[in-house]
């Protein structure tokens, strides 16, 4: 047994591996500035891109897009120093986070919810990054136009070949471990930010600052409309960060310190995501002046510059940075959540090709095959992972008081804290069923039936309902810490 997790005498093997025991503090070796490069990486993708860009659709003029990304990034930034603090302060990943309101064995359910969200967008954001690996083929190699003439499965065999490729790539990065990954991401976001200014500019000079009309959309709204629709922009960014608002503990409990994961935050969510969406407005809007039509994708208007080098750096460049995102959102937690089922068997390199597999069996082309698809995607998966997130935060600050037993998450004792109803936390899991009910028939009936008026406020119907419910099931059961309890060091 390693010098980690011998330093938990009493850990049940079926709890515990290196990956999932807690990082001692001289092994917390993240500054603010490894943080804010995370943030980096998630932000500045292509997915990134494109879902900011597609709020347009919701009918909203330039402005109000980025107003609505403005509060919404603000909003995030609060709830990820929320999640974040508790596994700073002990030094564990997410799945066993989740310990503490799931249970020790109820945590597996948790982590495979977040786990099958990782998955699918992983393979989502290999995808996009495989379309800009084609447009390099195709400016190289105008003859493997002729690929694209015969599709498997809905995608065509150029896209097979660069998805494929694009897969093995990162894989062979992320194999690497944890400090590879904090090496590769402190490059990736300062890099997609010289194309992205270098993308403005060009985009500048050729439309013009007059000729930039920030009224894009074809709708035209009512101000009750257009409240609407704001909120529901502000939500869907808090649903793009929804995935990272469960497992954001996986990074955090590398910080240094909980100051150092707060500068980290405040840099990397609010200011880098603002200047971010400055951009992508700008670009967005100037392309419909430049191209005759609005592009919300990057990587095709970096194929149309009539410049060979040009397309190379920017599709380059937009594969590095997809890498970035796929590594800090969708690659780190599947890998830990599927460890964390078998901890015995599989750690977290093992966990991860697992995850790169199944990525590839999900046929993520199929769920982002247009802008508008993006967004029900990442509302409805938003819905998803909500409940989650509220019972999770509830359970932390308001019934535990701030208080954990590190011991307790390794344990399989009858005593332990977290060990509940033969390692389940009944009142927990029930919560979150009838929480994820309420908030994913919300999403259905606006984006699928449409027997409600369009919107996108799954997510905080979620996080609400499943924290009002866990917290009201705890309290009736007398399962809450006691009034007055300081809270933890």
């Amino acid at each position: 047994m390693s010098a980690t997790t011998s330093s938990l005498p009493g850990a049940d093997p079926r709890l515990i591996n290196e990956d999932l025991a807690p990082v001692p503090p001289d092994k917390r070796t993240w500054s603010s500035y490894s943080v804010f490069a995370m943030w980096m990486s998630d932000v500045h993708s292509v997915g990134g891109y494109t879902f900011a860009a597609s709020l347009f659709l919701l009918g909203l003029s330039g402005w109000q897009v980025l107003l609505a990304l403005v509060i919404g990034i603000g909003i995030v930034n609060v709830l990820m120093n929320w999640i974040g603090k508790p596994s700073q302060q002990h030094g564990i990943p997410f799945p066993v986070m989740a310990r503490v309101s799931c249970g020790v064995m109820g945590a597996n359910l948790a982590a495979v919810i977040r786990g099958v969200v990782g998955i699918v967008w992983y393979g989502v954001q290999t995808y996009f990054a495989s379309k800009a690996v084609a447009t390099l083929v195709l400016v190289f190699f105008p003859a493997a136009a002729s690929l694209q003439a015969t599709s498997v499965l809905r995608l065509d065999l150029l896209g097979w070949s660069c998805f494929l490729f694009m897969w093995f790539f990162q894989l062979m990065i992320f194999q690497r471990g944890m400090e590879t990954i904090r090496k590769f991401i402190d490059f990736c976001g300062p890099a997609v930010y010289l194309v992205m200014f270098l993308l403005m500019g060009w985009i500048l000079w050729k439309a013009g600052w007059d000729a930039i009309d920030l009224s894009l959309s074809d709708k035209v709204l009512t101000p009750t409309q257009s409240i609407v629709a704001m909120g529901s922009a502000v939500l869907l960014v808090v649903s793009y960060f929804a995935a990272l608002l469960l497992n954001f503990g996986d990074f955090s409990r590398f910080a240094k310190s909980e100051k150092a994961m707060r500068r980290g935050n405040f840099l990397g969510l609010p200011l880098n995501f603002i200047l971010f969406a400055i951009i992508v407005v700008i670009v967005t809007a100037g392309s419909a002046k430049v191209f005759g039509h609005m592009i919300m994708d990057p990587v095709e208007i970096v194929a149309r510059i009539d410049n060979k080098w040009a397309v190379v750096l920017g599709s380059v460049t937009f594969v590095i940075a997809t890498m970035g995102i796929n590594i800090v959102a969708n690659f780190v937690s599947p890998a830990y959540d599927i460890a964390n089922l078998f901890p015995k068997h599989i750690d977290f390199k093992k966990g991860g090709l697992i995850a790169s597999i199944l990525a590839v069996v999900v046929c993520p082309w199929i769920f982002v095959d247009s802008p508008q698809a993006i967004t029900v995607f990442v509302s409805v998966f938003g819905a998803v992972l909500a409940p989650l997130f509220g019972v999770m935060v509830a359970d932390y600050y308001l019934v535990k008081r701030q208080q954990i037993k590190t011991a307790d998450l390794y344990t399989m004792a009858p005593t332990g804290r977290y060990h509940y109803d033969g390692g389940w936390n009944k009142l927990g899991l029930l919560s979150l069923a009838v929480s994820g009910t309420i908030a994913v028939g919300w999403e259905l009936a606006t984006q699928l039936f449409k027997v409600l008026p369009e919107n996108n406020f799954g997510w905080v119907i979620g996080a609400v309902a499943g924290a009002a419910i866990y917290l009201v099931a705890m309290r009736l059961a007398g399962r809450s810490a006691p009034a007055g309890t300081p809270a933890a060091a």
